[in-house]
């Protein structure tokens, strides 16, 4: 025997049980999980601010390029933004449009200077000389008296500006949270509680924004309006499915044409409306059927607005698509639309892992048609499912290795506990135990983590999970029942072999959602073992 094999074999007999088992799941993931994780980062890396800010906003001597549309610059230029990507979106802009830029503002997330300067990206932080102000709020994602006074700065500097002027408005996910303007007498705290219980009711982020919007000075049109009689131009990085403008970051520079009815009737699905404060109902009144009408925008409000999306979750999977390749995998695309309980999205990819890798020639009829009835549940058209299931039928003739299922979107949770996780980690673990529990032992690996690198108001992004999670957890002595009851995923998947299997990229500068990567072998036995 050679020595080194000699030695290897020597020091595996001595470990103990637990390393033995982290020596599995180092046997069974290292190659798809390295590829997994190298494929969220090429989507990630994709929908970078500089990049998408580029992409959308040129200029030629003095001349601005948006979205098709002209405008003269003479040292007429403001800016003002709010995201987890938007401090990286206004050094880019600075760049491009130069000394025509008078003064910004941004309302950017707690903490995120330090975090990526310490992560090395200085591309996305502001030149000392710069002229837009920085302001950091919103703390573990939620509205606070920081993202208030933020708030407050942008609507002054959109109040003051004049017809020979052009308002810049960067746009990314987190925006909601960093543009808190409640509308008197409500309270900051008042407005937070309404949200908060109805994210933990299973509200979708669509209804949460129909919500904010009803609530807010500046959402739902409110900043266009503000700034009116300026132009209005606005750089938009999605974080919604579909990309509808007047829902992204509740839509502050869209006017709003939500149906009165619309608002009382999600706090009505949710059992909220009869225990609303009195200042909240006050400022509802004027939505009541019935009552007054909401305030819409006038024609001149409108004309002077031009919205463009720069970048989205489909941007993103692109990225990622050509990355599988290079990697040596069959990409396919099911869905940016993903949504819905995480339950029945688990449900979902276990099926389709079952569907790609069951035993015989042929997957069983029956599995395709629970696939398809399952699908419209969580956003996922049907032709989608049917193109999918037949790239993973070819596949299994023509002898590929394995496939890159790709999708995005933003699942829902419905919280029943006070543990630490988020949508993603608990995605993944419910995937873990739908590939640990099926009829069909699949090799499959599954990824799920949040493009702009937390998930819920963790360290994490996300987590890696594949079909030895059950054993895995049984032998470390934890129940994953208890921790998903608890909502507690990352407490969960932080003890579980030294937390190998969390999603760490750390603060990213972005976010265009969620990105889900399954990479299906055939059969366990073409698994990829290092």
């Amino acid at each position: 025997m050679a020595p080194i094999l000699a030695l290897s074999r020597f020091l595996h007999l001595q470990q103990p049980l637990r390393v033995g088992l982290a020596s599995l799941y180092s046997r069974s993931m290292s190659s798809l999980d390295t590829r997994a994780r190298a494929v969220f980062s090429a989507a990630v890396e994709g929908v970078q601010p500089d990049i998408v800010v580029r992409r959308g906003l040129e200029r030629h001597g003095d001349k601005l390029l948006v979205g098709g549309q002209s405008f003269t610059l003479t040292n007429n230029l403001y800016l003002v933004g709010f995201g987890k990507a938007v401090l990286g979106m206004s050094a880019e802009a600075e760049r491009i449009v130069g000394d025509h830029l008078i003064k910004g503002v941004v309302s950017v997330p707690h903490g995120i200077q330090n975090t990526l300067r310490n992560h090395g990206k200085e591309k996305m932080l502001l030149e000392n000389h710069s002229r837009i102000t920085v302001m950091e709020g919103a703390k573990h994602n939620l509205p606070d008296t920081d993202a208030l006074k933020s708030a407050e700065c942008i609507r002054e500097l959109a109040s003051g500006l004049t017809e020979n002027d052009v308002l810049l408005v960067l746009i990314s996910g987190g925006g909601s949270a960093l543009l808190p303007a409640p509308a008197p007498p409500m309270s900051l705290q008042e407005k937070q509680d309404v949200t908060r219980k109805l994210a933990a009711a299973g509200a979708t982020i669509q209804e949460l924004n129909t919500v904010r919007r009803a609530l807010s000075l500046l959402k739902g049109g409110g900043l266009a309006q503000c700034a009116n009689p300026a132009k209005v131009v606005a750089l938009i990085l999605s974080d919604v499915i579909g990309d509808p403008l007047d829902l992204i970051a509740s839509g502050p520079t869209v006017r709003t044409d939500s149906r009165p009815e619309e608002v009382w009737a999600i706090l009505d699905r949710y059992k909220l409306s009869d225990s609303l404060p009195s200042s909240v109902k006050e400022v509802l009144s004027k939505a009541r059927p019935h009552g007054l009408q909401v305030q819409e925008q006038p024609q001149e409000v409108k004309d002077h607005v031009l919205n463009v999306v720069i970048g989205s979750n489909t941007i993103a999977l692109e990225c990622a698509s050509r990355k599988a390749i290079e990697l040596g995998l069959r990409p396919v695309i099911l869905s940016p639309g993903v949504c819905g309980d995480v339950r029945s999205v688990a449900r979902l990819y276990g099926l389709l892992s079952s569907f790609a890798c069951s035993p015989g020639k042929e997957p069983p009829p029956e599995l395709a048609a629970e696939i398809l009835q399952l699908g419209p549940q969580v956003g996922i058209e049907s032709w989608d499912l049917c193109r999918t299931m037949n790239v993973l039928v070819e596949e299994r003739k023509e002898g590929w290795g394995a496939t890159c299922l790709l999708a995005g979107g933003e699942p829902t949770v419905q919280l029943t506990g006070k543990g630490r996780g988020g949508r993603n980690q608990e995605l993944a673990l419910r995937v873990g135990l739908e590939l640990s529990g099926g009829e069909v032992k699949s090799g499959a690996v599954f990824l799920s983590g949040g493009t702009d690198g937390q998930d819920g108001p963790t360290e994490a992004a996300g987590a890696i999970t594949d079909r030895e999670l059950m054993e895995e957890a049984a032998s470390q002595g934890l129940d994953i029942d208890g921790f998903l009851t608890n909502n507690d995923s990352f407490t969960f998947f932080s003890q579980l072999s030294e937390g190998r299997r969390l999603l760490m990229p750390g603060l990213t500068g972005t976010n265009v959602m969620d990105v889900h990567v399954m990479l299906l072998p055939q059969s366990p036995q073409k698994l990829p073992i290092i």
